[in-house]
C-alpha cells in the first residue's frame, strides 16, 4: 500500500489550515489471491467468492444490451484519434445498468438508456415486469409510493423520452434533470412532470417534509456542465467572483407534492459551499494538489451524492473535493455544520452513515470508474473508502479501506456504491467495486476496517472494457448487484468464519417495504434468539467473554430456540453479562455487546 512520504505532515497542516481533518495514514498490504487472475468473459468469466453465494443472475431485458455498446476507453492517442474518427455506434455507457431501488415486493433498475421493474416478492430469481426505455443517462431511481424519481444528465435527453436524442447546443425538446413518473400501474408507468435543472441530475435524493407528509423534497447532486440561458433561463455559467447568480456551487431543491406530483418544481439552489465566516460561495476546496505526493483532488463546486438520515436530522455529502455534514431540520434549506477534505481522496463520490449516525464511509471515486485503480502499483489510500466519525457535529477521517485484492489492468475498479447489512452489534456495509466485484466491509472499528466477503469475476475481456458492480445493496435478505454490462446478480451471505448463521438470521430478519439507499432510515431489531445469538457470536469470535459465561447464556438462548425461555436463567445470565461488562478492562465494544445481549434477555424474560 502506498505510504505518505515525511512531507504527509506539513499537507496535514495544510488541511488544518483548510479547516479539514485528515485520516490516518496506514500500511496495509493489497495482495493476489484468487480474484487476481480469473479468466475473461461477458458470460463466461471465471468467478470467486467467500462468505457469499450467488443465487441468480439474470441478463440484461431486450433493448438493455448489445455487445458494441460496451464501452471500451481509449489507451492510446492512436486509438483516440481512430475513436474520433470514426465513433461508435452507442455513446459511452449507453445501456449500463446504474442505482436501484425497493418497494412493494419490486426491484427498480436504473439504467442510462431507461429503467427496468423487477417482481421480487417471491421466492425464485427475480421476474422482469415492465421495461421503460428512456433515454439520457444518469438513470439513478427512487421510490416513494406511486411515484418513481429518475436522473437524467446528458445532452440527448428528451422530454418525451424519446430515443432520437436532442441535437444542438440549444434544443426545446431536451431534457436534463429528475422526471418524474407515476407508477401505480405497474406495468405502464407514465411520466408526470420533468424538472428541468441547469446541470442535469447525476443522482438525487429523497427527503421526507417532517412538518407534512404530503411535501417531499428531493436534493439533486448535479455534476455535468452548465447549460446554456438560452435553452433555461435560470441558468449562467462562471465564477462567483464576477457571476453571483452562477449555477456552480449549489445543489438543486425540488419540492414535489405528492397529491400533485405534475407541479414539482425548484424551491432552493443552497449555497452549502460557502464560507461561514465570509460568506464567500466558493468556500471550500479550490481543486487541485495539496503536495507533491497527494491527489489532484477536484474542485468543490458540486456534490456528487447527498445520503440522508432524517431521524438524525442530518446529511452526509460526497461533494467532488470535500464531504461535509449538513443540517436538515429544515429540509428546504440544508446549513452545512462541517467538512473535511484529505489530500489521498481524489473525487469524494458517495457516503453512506452507520446506524448510529456517529459513523460515515465516504468512497473516492479516483479516475471516473473506468480506469484500472485496483492494480498492483496503484497507491492503497486511492480509490478507496475513508472511514469518519462524527462527534459533536464534526467530521474526523479515521481511516482508509480499499479492495484487498489486486486487480488487473482490464478492469475498472474503484470504491462505489454500497449499503449497510442490518447485523446488530457490528457496522457491515455491502458495496460495489465496478469489475472489483461486490465485497463487505466491518467498520464496526473506525480505525480497522476489513472486509469479510466478497464474490468477483473475471473482466469482460482481454483489454479494458467498462463492466462490472455499479451498485451492490442489502434489500430485505439478499444483495442486488447492478452489473453494468451483465445485467443482475442476486447474492446471499452464507457462513462463515467472519460471519455467523445467527448474525444472517438476524439481519434477514428485517424487512423493509421501501428502500431507497440514499435515504437511510434507522434499524432496530426485534428480540429473538437471532438477535441474542449473533452477540454471544461476536463476544466468542473476538475472545470477549469467559466460556462459563458463554455456556450460561448458550443455555438459555437453546432453550428459546426450542420455544420456551427459562425467564430465572435468562434473568441470571442478563446481570452476569452486565457485571461482566462494568469489570475493569473490558474493551468499550465488548462491553457494549454484553450490555445489549443483556436487556435482549432481560426482556425475554419478561
Amino acid at each position: 500500500m502506498f505510504v505518505r512520504k515525511a512531507l504527509y505532515s506539513s499537507v496535514a497542516a495544510m488541511a488544518v489550515l483548510l479547516g479539514a481533518s485528515v485520516a490516518s495514514a496506514q500500511i496495509q498490504t493489497i495482495p493476489s489471491d484468487e480474484r487476481t487472475t480469473l479468466a475473461p468473459g461477458i458470460y463466461d468469466a471465471a468467478s470467486a467468492s467467500s462468505g457469499l453465494a450467488l443465487e441468480h443472475t439474470l441478463a440484461p431485458p431486450p433493448g438493455f444490451f448489445d455487445p458494441d455498446a460496451i464501452f471500451a476507453p481509449p489507451t492510446t492517442r492512436e486509438e483516440a484519434a481512430a475513436y474520433r474518427a470514426n465513433p461508435p455506434r452507442y455513446s459511452p455507457l449507453a445501456l449500463a445498468n446504474s442505482d436501484m431501488a425497493v418497494s412493494g415486493g419490486r426491484l427498480f433498475v436504473g439504467n442510462f438508456n431507461g429503467f427496468n421493474i423487477y417482481d421480487i416478492s417471491g421466492a425464485g430469481a427475480p421476474e422482469l415486469v415492465t421495461s421503460v426505455v428512456c433515454p439520457g443517462g444518469q438513470g439513478d431511481v427512487s421510490v416513494h409510493g406511486n411515484l418513481l424519481f429518475m436522473s437524467v444528465e446528458q445532452n440527448n435527453g428528451r422530454l418525451d423520452c424519446g430515443a432520437s436524442g436532442a441535437d444542438g447546443a440549444v434544443n426545446p425538446e431536451r431534457f436534463r434533470g429528475v422526471r418524474i413518473f407515476d407508477i401505480s400501474d405497474i406495468k405502464a408507468p407514465r411520466q408526470v412532470a420533468a424538472v428541468q435543472t441547469c446541470r442535469g441530475s447525476h443522482t438525487h435524493t429523497l427527503v421526507p417534509n417532517p412538518a407534512d407528509p404530503n411535501i417531499l423534497y428531493i436534493y439533486n447532486s448535479a455534476t455535468a456542465g452548465v447549460r446554456r440561458s438560452d435553452e433555461l433561463a435560470i441558468c449562467s455559467d462562471g465564477d462567483p467572483a464576477t457571476n453571483p447568480d452562477t449555477a456552480l456551487y449549489s445543489i438543486d431543491v425540488i419540492e414535489v407534492r405528492l397529491d400533485r406530483p405534475q407541479d414539482a418544481a425548484i424551491v432552493n439552489r443552497p449555497r452549502i459551499f460557502e464560507d461561514r465566516e465570509t460568506g464567500q460561495v466558493a468556500g471550500l476546496w479550490k481543486g487541485g494538489r495539496a503536495g507533491v505526493a497527494s491527489q489532484a483532488t477536484a474542485q468543490t463546486n458540486h456534490c456528487h451524492d447527498i445520503t440522508v438520515f432524517p431521524e438524525i436530522g442530518q446529511a452526509a455529502g460526497a461533494c467532488s473535493g470535500n464531504g461535509i455534514l449538513l443540517d436538515i431540520s429544515d429540509p428546504k434549506n440544508p446549513q452545512r455544520i462541517s467538512d473535511i477534505f484529505d489530500p489521498d481522496m481524489a473525487y469524494w463520490h458517495s457516503a453512506t452513515f452507520d446506524n448510529t449516525g456517529t459513523k460515515v464511509v465516504f468512497t473516492d471515486e479516483w479516475g471516473g470508474g473506468t480506469a484500472p485503480r485496483c492494480t498492483a502499483d496503484a497507491p492503497g489510500n486511492w480509490g478507496a473508502n475513508l472511514i469518519a466519525t462524527i462527534t459533536n457535529g464534526e467530521l474526523r477521517g479515521r481511516s482508509f479501506h480499499k479492495l484487498p485484492s489486486i486487480q488487473g489492468p482490464a478492469e475498472n475498479c474503484v470504491a462505489h456504491n454500497g449499503n449497510i447489512i442490518p447485523v446488530p452489534g457490528r457496522d457491515l456495509m455491502v458495496q460495489a467495486w465496478y469489475q472489483g466485484g461486490v465485497s463487505i466491509m466491518d467498520f464496526t472499528d473506525p480505525m480497522a476496517p476489513t472486509e469479510i466477503a466478497y464474490f468477483d469475476r473475471g473482466p469482460l475481456g482481454d483489454r479494458l472494457m467498462i463492466g462490472g458492480s455499479w451498485s451492490a445493496y442489502w434489500f430485505n435478505g439478499r444483495i442486488y448487484s447492478a452489473e453494468i454490462a451483465r445485467g443482475l446478480d442476486v447474492l446471499r451471505l452464507v457462513p462463515s468464519d467472519q460471519l455467523s448463521a445467527a448474525e444472517i438470521a438476524a439481519a434477514e430478519a428485517i424487512m423493509t417495504d421501501e428502500i431507497n439507499p440514499q435515504t437511510q432510515t434507522r434499524i432496530s431489531w426485534a428480540d429473538t434468539p437471532d438477535v441474542a445469538g449473533a452477540y454471544l457470536d461476536q463476544l466468542q469470535r473476538a475472545g470477549a467473554i469467559e466460556a462459563t459465561l458463554a455456556q450460561q447464556v448458550t443455555g438459555v438462548i437453546t432453550g428459546w430456540r426450542g420455544g420456551r425461555i427459562d425467564a430465572a436463567a435468562a434473568t441470571a445470565a442478563s446481570a452476569s453479562l452486565k457485571a461482566a461488562a462494568g469489570a475493569q478492562g473490558v474493551a468499550p465494544l465488548a462491553a457494549r455487546r454484553m450490555n445489549a445481549l443483556a436487556d435482549v434477555l432481560t426482556r425475554a424474560a419478561g
